[in-house]
């Protein structure tokens, strides 16, 4: 749980810093606005009225003028596989946001040419066919066209993976090869590899194919992890909760980030979930787990927040809707069960992947039986995703005291969902608002990087549009949310989910003072622009983590140079903006942002 809230000071003292002249939306329980903000020692201290007359006392220096500007409280995705993205974001190419096909491909030619040897181009997730104007994915001879020496993977979701010839070569994929168990190597009518590796549905060979690419260097991995926290500083995200990943080891993988938060250079909150990494001995590492750690230990800048998303293998309902559902294996209920018994035996709070009603069904049925012999008793779980899920067992996860942590994996598997599941379900995929009507705590996420993009204005918008990244008007309208409805999902109704909520989410006395200072009125914007807003300044803690154009004057010490030098980064930043960056690409200056 989290600690108890400081008294907030009386006679306020001297601020650190005064932000002025903003529109400034708290997020507290009356939706309140204000006009300025003062901050002491990393947390708010006055609002309005009380925080202007403590500018009067401020430093001129730390009394930041917004101009009218929109500022929410830092944004917080509580699905975001931080970790694992941190230390390879540097080495990838990414395609979030990027308009055409044709470009998408340019953009592999021109990494290609400077990739050395041994190394790879890699996208990997972000991204969805309907977001091009030619509606499709890439064909493997377009890729071999613009990569015919240099090793490239392309991951399609957790759909499909394409793989150039020097790609297959590089990870001894040939004509004699097996695939796993739910998965296929494509081949031609007449038996040539043609390049995809299939996930069906079962995604093991595609995390296979991603996992064998080339790490990067320690170092490499610690300036990548900073880069890719700047990334969500310039969105602003200022906390995320990280669920875990397979081939994501613990403690090794978790090194960076340790060190990061040690030397206070980590700019985004991080609660991590342990997730379970070796099938058929998920009972061992969560007995060591919970025998050695404890939940909420750590600091306020990275702390342990429990377990997941995978609590057993058998449980795995993998959300490729371009397969049909997968049907878990009979063995699922006995495993699930004595994993769940010993996390509610220990306190120890947990979320499980769960994308259909189906499985969800056989997930509470094994809740409901544990919670007979060993009570829940308000411990903190949540379901991840539940697109398909039943109103009757909505009633059971509030029975139980479960949350749901949602995601807008539908913006980018839409049409997919559509085809799949039919219109009836995928209109209501997940059922948000019915969510909302019962008083489940609910929270929005983005479930990036490797299905969904890592932007959370792309979360945001189709929260309140219902459409795809596509254009596709997929939910219906009494299944969106009003813009107030939708930011409460990112911000105060996040910070359940780490039971952080006295301490962030929100712009209230006593409170962190997070938050983020918007390119554009998220409240007014067209909506189909919201998925275009950016920060021009955000703050963690007090501390100025990014900051932009009119507000460049007070941004933080550059970052160190990229690392490596033929990073994809380096020339393309990150999430294509609406200025369309991609269009005409530059190098950052030495040590700055990509974004």
């Amino acid at each position: 749980m989290a600690a108890a809230l400081p008294a907030p000071a009386t006679d306020h003292g001297v601020a650190d810093l005064v932000v002025l002249n903003g529109k400034i939306a708290t997020q507290d329980a009356r939706g309140a606005f204000v006009d300025a903000l003062a901050v002491r020692q990393g947390r708010v201290i006055a609002l309005g009225s009380e925080a202007e007359e403590l500018a009067r006392r401020a430093d001129t220096g730390r009394t930041i003028d917004v101009g009218g500007r929109t500022v929410i409280p830092g944004l917080s995705d509580t699905h975001l596989h931080f970790v694992r993205e941190g230390r390879q974001y540097l080495a990838e190419l990414r395609w979030d946001g990027v308009p055409t096909l044709a470009e998408a491909l340019e953009r592999i030619r021109q990494q290609a040419l400077k990739t050395p040897p041994g190394q790879w181009v890699r996208v990997v997730g972000g991204w969805s066919e309907y977001q091009f104007a030619e509606r499709r994915t890439p064909t493997p001879s377009e890729i071999s066209a613009v990569a015919p020496q240099t090793p490239v993977l392309v991951l399609h979701l957790y759909q499909d993976a394409t793989l150039n010839p020097p790609g297959l070569t590089a990870q001894q994929v040939g004509p004699t090869s097996s695939p796993p168990p739910a998965g296929a190597i494509e081949r031609s009518a007449g038996g040539a590899l043609t390049g995809r590796l299939v996930a069906t549905p079962a995604a093991t060979i595609l995390y296979a194919a991603v996992a064998a690419l080339p790490a990067l260097t320690p170092e490499q991995q610690v300036v990548s992890t900073l880069y890719y926290a700047r990334e969500m500083n310039r969105l602003g995200l200022t906390s995320v909760v990280d669920a875990g990943g397979g081939w994501q080891f613990y403690p090794e993988d978790y090194r960076v980030i340790t060190e990061l938060a040690r030397s206070g250079r980590l700019t985004v909150r991080v609660a991590y979930n342990l997730f379970t990494q070796r099938p058929g001995h998920e009972l061992d590492d969560f007995r060591l787990w919970t025998s050695t750690h404890a939940p909420g230990e750590g600091d306020a800048m990275l702390r342990l927040n429990g377990a997941g998303e995978m609590l057993v293998f058998s449980g795995a309902d993998y959300e490729n809707f371009a397969e049909p559902r997968p049907e878990l294996e009979p063995r699922m209920e006995g495993e699930l069960r004595e994993v769940v018994r010993l996390l509610v035996q220990q306190r120890w709070p947990f979320r499980l992947h769960a994308t259909y009603g189906e499985s969800i069904t056989r997930f509470l049925n094994v809740f409901e039986e544990v919670n007979d012999h060993d009570p829940f008793q308000g411990l903190r779980w949540f379901f991840d995703h539940a697109e398909t899920i039943s109103d009757r067992d909505l009633d059971r996860v509030h029975r139980l005291g479960g949350g749901i942590a949602i995601q807008d994996r539908m913006a980018f598997q839409g049409e997919l969902c559509l085809k799949r599941c039919g219109e009836e379900r995928a209109r209501d995929a997940p059922p948000i608002a019915k969510m909302l009507a019962k008083g489940i705590p609910l929270s929005g996420g983005t479930d990036g990087t490797r299905v969904a993009s890592y932007n959370p204005w792309v979360n945001l918008e189709w929260m309140v549009t219902g459409r795809t990244v596509g254009g596709l008007e997929l939910a219906r309208p009494a299944n969106r949310l009003s813009r107030p409805q939708a930011l409460r999902l990112v911000t105060a109704d996040a910070a359940w989910f780490s039971s952080e909520e006295q301490e962030k989410g929100s712009l209230e006395v006593g409170r962190w003072a997070d938050f983020a200072v918007l390119s554009s009125d998220y409240f007014s914007v067209p909506a189909e622009e919201i998925r275009r807003i950016e920060s021009l300044l955000t703050v963690v803690g007090g501390r100025v983590v990014y900051a932009a154009g009119p507000f460049a004057s007070v941004a933080p010490p550059p970052l160190p140079p990229v690392l490596p030098s033929w990073s994809p980064v380096a020339v393309y930043g990150g999430y294509a903006s609406s200025e369309d960056r991609s269009a005409a690409p530059s190098r950052p200056s030495s040590g700055g942002s990509p974004g």
